[in-house]
């Protein structure tokens, strides 16, 4: 049975390979690695180390700490009385939606960001 650390930064280092848009295979390629072993690493059957996830967060843009943040956060909380799902970042609509946003140019994201909070005040 895979550690906790194990799979969240597996799932760490998916989330942010799906944000940039990288597949495994150029993930794999950047590191020096086979593909298979992003999988592994992706789904916590095997443990990353620290030279490699290093070198993982280079070719994705991150520090090392990024893969361990949230590992002792409280998951599925309801903040300001919201629903917020327990896992967002592992919805890949949601995923999407994040990768869509960042594309968009920063005075255009600001305006829809506001949108978004005024409609969402209303719901």
């Amino acid at each position: 049975m895979a550690h906790k650390v194990d799979e969240h930064v597996g799932k760490r280092i998916r989330q942010r390979r799906w944000l940039v848009g990288m597949t495994q295979q150029k993930l794999a390629e950047m590191v020096g690695i086979k593909f298979q072993q992003i999988q592994k690493y992706e789904t916590g059957a095997n443990r990353v180390s620290a030279s490699r996830l290093w070198d993982i967060g280079e070719a994705m843009g991150v520090n090392v700490s990024f893969f361990f943040e949230g590992l002792d956060g409280d998951v599925g909380s309801k903040p300001s009385g919201r629903f917020v799902p327990g896992d967002l970042l592992e919805d890949k609509e949601a995923m999407d939606l994040v990768r869509s946003y960042y594309a968009i140019p920063k005075n255009q994201r600001r305006r829809l960001f506001e949108l978004a909070r005024v409609l969402s005040d209303v719901a």
